[in-house]
């Protein structure tokens, strides 16, 4: 026998689902950013950055980004003949991704043409196109990043400048003059050492040309198809010596200008978490030529503006994920219904979903304010507060990320937690902005560190909070309990000192962002994030937001 199907019974019927979400430009949609973009002097890129958000918000582009992670990159160390090649293939849609990432100035617009708001557009730029696909943005930020440090060498940098601005991309091993434009990747941490870099073994030897030929194994090397790298290197004198001070920097070219490929052993890619996109990888230099940036034996002070610059763009992909992850839940709860109302409109889903706009919202003041401070026309006040601000931000924006991607997440339900939607990615890529460029405790003691030897840093620190004294009392209580502990931690010994320093650095950053907010946003999105944030009713989890929150107001942002 037959079973019937009552009449108008269709399993396959989908309704009450979340139409895709596609074609929405993601720069005009995030009302915060364009406020941002314009008080920060960079409204004349409006232009620019709206196309690049119609860019980013395409189905294709977003499809890109989908096989981008899904289509992993794949290591070739030899070819059929058994020639070492030491070359990782990627799909061909991360090609599209990081060369239209090139094309808009995503990676070093800011240094190629300087102008007041030129930090604040290539941020929001960089911030566009990491909120789709963020794997790509690694070795973006580290071509951005290499500019302060190849100018240590006015030589290189006349010849290798040029290349970094250009806005053109060839993925394929080439020499450098015969690309139509290059990107950089950097390799200091060994297995032996991690953050701690001075311990590195690898050795540097001068040859009679002034190049210098480097031998050793670093632990781990993002985006290794790059044109050339940053490495840090014992020089060979100084190592046998036991001197562990004369650590060096040393551009290494994949493949030389005769366009003989550098020796560059990839010995194999790492499984990461997320990041799927980006190869980082594991590689060896054996006789490996490189050239010195800078002075011998200042490695670290020649890197380091390099990793300063890499930790703000941590800021910017934590905040460009935080707006993702928004976006996707929103779009998601104003389009499901259960229980009888739309999501959106059910009182515990409208406060979990204010609470993570208001997060996301309080990250993109900050990142955009710490974009307007590295502009070239930073006076010396601004150029202190970044000092410090960078490193508290970097602390607490990319650490509050995971947790903000996994509420998001749920707010999708049994959707979120597949990879047919684009929050798992999210969830997985969040934790890698805390960990590069210095994890929670080594920025922490960058943040005493800078306390002690830069205090004004502290006060400038301090200034920029100040500017919001008197628009709360809820801040203003804030601000001087922060200010106390600020003043206890300079007298305490260093072991307590170091015990403190989180809970020092996570008050600060609060105070800025709450500052900021206070100074820049509407009154509902500012009160709600120091009641949430600094209140005495305040939860540890997202969506405890005080009676008489207007939710319409912050949502609407969103």
């Amino acid at each position: 026998m037959t079973a019937i199907a009552p009449a108008g019974f269709r399993t396959h019927e989908v309704f009450n689902q979340a139409p895709p979400r596609a074609d929405v430009n993601e720069y005009t949609s995030n009302i915060p950013l364009v406020e941002g973009v314009s008080r920060y002097d960079a409204g004349w890129a409006t232009g620019t950055l709206t196309e690049v958000g119609d860019l980013v918000g395409t189905e294709s582009f977003q499809h890109d980004a989908e096989l981008a992670n899904t289509v992993t990159p794949v290591l070739h160390s030899h070819d059929r003949y058994g020639n070492r090649i030491d070359e990782v293939e990627f799909h061909p849609a991360y090609h599209r991704v990081i060369g239209a990432a090139v094309a808009h100035g995503a990676h070093t617009a800011a240094w190629a043409r300087p102008r007041p708001g030129a930090d604040v557009a290539r941020a929001a730029t960089f911030m566009l196109f990491a909120q789709v696909e963020a794997g790509h943005a690694c070795p973006i930020s580290m071509t951005h990043s290499v500019v302060p440090a190849l100018e240590f060498s006015p030589e290189m940098a006349h010849s290798w400048l040029p290349r970094v601005y250009s806005r053109g991309y060839d993925g394929r091993l080439r020499a450098p003059a015969d690309k139509p434009g290059v990107l950089f990747g950097m390799a200091m941490t060994e297995k032996q050492g991690g953050s701690d870099v001075r311990s590195n073994t690898t050795r540097a030897a001068a040859n009679s040309d002034g190049s210098w030929s480097l031998t050793g194994h670093k632990w781990f090397c993002s985006a290794p198809m790059s044109d050339a790298f940053l490495i840090l290197a014992q020089t060979q004198d100084a190592t046998l010596a036991g001197d562990s001070s004369a650590l060096s920097c040393f551009l290494v070219p994949r493949v030389l200008e005769d366009g003989t490929r550098n020796v560059f052993r990839i010995q194999r890619l790492k499984d990461k978490l997320g990041n799927k996109s980006n190869a980082s990888s594991e590689i060896e230099l054996d006789g490996t030529i490189g050239y010195l940036v800078g002075e011998p034996g200042r490695g670290v002070r020649t890197i380091i503006e390099m990793v300063s610059r890499t930790r703000l763009d941590c800021v910017y992909g934590s905040t460009a994920g935080m707006r993702q992850s928004v976006a996707e839940a929103l779009w998601h709860v104003r389009h499901r219904s259960a229980f009888g109302a739309t999501l959106i409109d059910q009182p515990a889903m409208t406060a979990v979903a204010a609470d993570l706009a208001l997060e996301s919202e309080a990250a993109t003041v900050t990142a955009l304010r710490l974009a307007r401070a590295h502009d070239a026309d930073a006076d010396d006040s601004e150029k202190t507060f970044r000092r410090l601000a960078t490193a508290v931000s970097k602390y607490w924006i990319c650490k509050r990320g995971p947790h903000h991607a996994y509420e998001a997440l749920e707010c999708l339900g049994g959707n979120g937690y597949t990879e047919a939607f684009p929050l798992a990615r999210r969830y997985r890529e969040q934790p890698v902005m805390a960990v590069w460029e210095g994890s929670g405790n080594v920025i922490a003691l960058d943040i005493l560190r800078a306390m002690t030897r830069e205090p004004e840093s502290v006060e400038a620190f301090d200034a920029e909070l100040a500017r919001a004294r008197g628009a709360s009392a809820l801040f203003d209580r804030h601000h001087d309990r922060m200010r106390a502990a600020l003043t206890e931690l300079s007298v305490l010994p260093s072991d307590r000192a170091q015990s403190r320093a989180r809970a020092v650095a996570s008050s600060m950053a609060l105070g800025l962002q709450a500052s900021l907010l206070l100074r820049s946003s509407p009154t509902a999105v500012a009160e709600a994030f120091l009641a949430a944030r600094l209140g005495e009713d305040r939860d540890l989890q997202y969506g405890s937001l005080p009676a008489g929150t207007d939710f319409a107001a912050i949502l609407d942002r969103h």
